[in-house]
């Protein structure tokens, strides 16, 4: 069971995102030039989100709850509120995921790469050990040695490290893409 923080609450099973807001607009990059259903959202507002969405497990319920003062609660823009948060979510979702898919490609060539680095050192280790056996020869053939691996570094690097961040980046907001919301008065 995960411990809740004091700063959410829980209706039925679903924790609750709150955010008090004077007026919906507030909520969003007041420097889009989009309309309402297309802009995106405020940085701090994004990060509240996303940062309180992934303090829970993914396949945790959750619901945003914005709190609107009585006149803005009125506005008849409102209706367009979770279209436009779904909207914006899955946008950045689908961001997320050409970037993973980026990332991995990268690691792809930069392994096919990192391998005929490794395959010419490997050559050349032997051509050189077919010259003779002088300390020069050995230590050039431990350099080639240690450059063909170091080569591989960086592909190694991307798939058991750089790609897990950009997955579950993208499955926040995949999941902030349906997340439900609601309109409450303050």
């Amino acid at each position: 069971m995960q411990d809740l923080s004091p700063h959410y609450h829980r209706q039925n099973g679903t924790i609750l995102i709150e955010i008090r807001l004077d007026n919906i607009m507030q909520l969003f990059n007041s420097l889009d030039p989009f309309p309402f259903h297309g802009r995106d959202l405020d940085r701090d507002a994004e990060e509240y989100i996303v940062g309180a969405a992934r303090e829970f497990a993914l396949k945790t319920p959750l619901k945003l709850v914005l709190y609107l003062a009585s006149a803005a609660a009125e506005d008849p823009n409102n209706y367009e509120l979770e279209r436009a948060i779904h909207h914006y979510f899955l946008y950045k979702a689908q961001a997320t995921d050409r970037k993973l898919r980026l990332t991995l490609r990268q690691g792809r060539l930069s392994l096919m790469i990192g391998l005929a680095f490794l395959f010419a050192c490997l050559s050349l280790i032997g051509l050189i050990g077919n010259l003779g056996a002088s300390p020069l020869s050995k230590l050039i053939q431990e350099g080639l040695l240690i450059g063909g691996w170091v080569a591989l570094w960086r592909p190694i690097e991307i798939f058991l490290y750089d790609w897990w961040p950009i997955r579950d980046e993208r499955d926040i907001y995949a999941k902030l893409s349906l997340i439900e919301v609601e309109l409450r008065r303050a």
